[in-house]
């Protein structure tokens, strides 16, 4: 690890650990009781607030139990179910689709594995990661919006590419912690660092922000 990383290592420690304490009922907010009810809140999820597809969900669990239910569901049907989130008819096809997959390749059960799961229509590796460390207890790094923009200003990654910055927060972080990093900076960022207007005034790891330290009048509270 070079000079440059290590110091990015420490920087994430201590970030980790204060925002750990700042948020210590930090947690996934997307209700589901199944690996299949997570896979599916996570496509609905894209664009849309958490609370918005527990609303959704609520209902929709109680229809579709199984990958099977999915499978054979009339496609308007299912699209008429998710009319009031954004990209509705995406999603519905999606769902539909992974979950014909699940029935025929996978005994319509939902795979523990990352490969399997982002071959299924839908399913990226944020989505891959959030079922394998939420539903599966994998150690697991879910790179959504809050966790890009929060490295980006942190200095913790090179760039805006999710991948990359997945596997640069593995090297950095401790197996351990990988799966609670994605809670307590989704916590972090819709509390204080917002992708508009961020309250860094109020931040807790001001000092240790180099976005921070690039803004003029920001007066930080001790």
């Amino acid at each position: 690890m070079s000079e440059s990383s290590k110091m990015k290592a420490e920087r994430l420690g201590e970030v980790y650990a204060i925002l750990e304490a700042r948020y210590p009922d930090a947690r996934l907010r997307l209700d589901f009781r199944t690996p299949l009810d997570l896979l599916v809140a996570s496509i609905l999820a894209a664009r849309c607030r958490d609370e918005v597809v527990n609303r959704t969900t609520a209902s929709l669990f109680a229809d579709y139990r199984t990958a099977k239910d999915y499978a054979d569901a009339d496609v308007e049907t299912l699209e008429a179910e998710l009319g009031s989130l954004p990209m509705f008819r995406r999603k519905a096809r999606s769902i539909k689709a992974a979950c014909e997959s699940l029935v025929a390749e996978h005994g319509g059960k939902v795979p523990a594995d990352v490969g399997a799961l982002t071959a299924l229509k839908g399913v990226g590796r944020k989505t891959a990661n959030l079922v394998l460390s939420n539903a599966f207890g994998q150690p697991a790094i879910v790179v959504d919006t809050h966790v890009l923009r929060i490295c980006e200003r942190l200095d913790l990654s090179s760039g805006t590419d999710r991948d990359r910055t997945e596997r640069e927060l593995m090297r950095m972080l401790p197996e351990n912690r990988w799966s609670h990093l994605a809670h307590i900076f989704s916590d972090f960022g819709r509390e204080t660092c917002k992708a508009q207007n961020p309250r860094c005034a109020l931040c807790p790891v001001a000092k240790l922000c180099p976005y921070i330290k690039k803004r003029r009048g920001v007066a930080i509270e001790t």
